[in-house]
């Protein structure tokens, strides 16, 4: 039949409702037959790709925590080896402090022996003459 012989013998309204279910039908088989198998694909590498971004983040939050650790432990080593100096040249600093007490003490306790020697040899020169 065509068209026209069932709109004149249905009416408009009937034929546009058949049609409007046809295509209603059509959708429904182009949409589970084609769409719904590529929609299962994609949603099979979906959360393969989640799987993988997750694992991906665990591997960055085990970096991380690796590089915190190693940069605490370097920390530590470097703040050891600045103290260790700091150490050194106390130690040194307190040498050289303990040495110049040294020479000034005993400077200055040969200079009063200088000065006694002193002392006794005008006294023995005075003698003398």
């Amino acid at each position: 039949m065509d068209v026209v012989e069932l709109i004149n013998k249905y009416g408009f309204p009937i034929v546009a409702a058949g049609g409007m279910g046809y295509l209603i039908y059509y959708v429904w088989e182009w949409a589970t037959k084609e769409i719904k198998p590529v929609l299962g694909e994609a949603n099979t590498t979906l959360i393969a790709l989640i799987d993988r971004i997750r694992m991906l983040d665990n591997d960055l939050i085990r970096m991380q925590q690796k590089v915190n650790t190693v940069l605490h432990l370097r920390g530590k080593i470097i703040e050891s080896d600045r103290v260790m100096e700091s150490q050194k040249v106390d130690a040194e600093a307190d040498k050289k402090f303990k040495k110049a007490l040294l020479e000034e003490g005993a400077g200055a306790e040969k200079k009063p022996q200088d000065d006694e020697n002193k002392k006794e040899k005008s006294f023995l020169a005075k003698d003398n003459d």
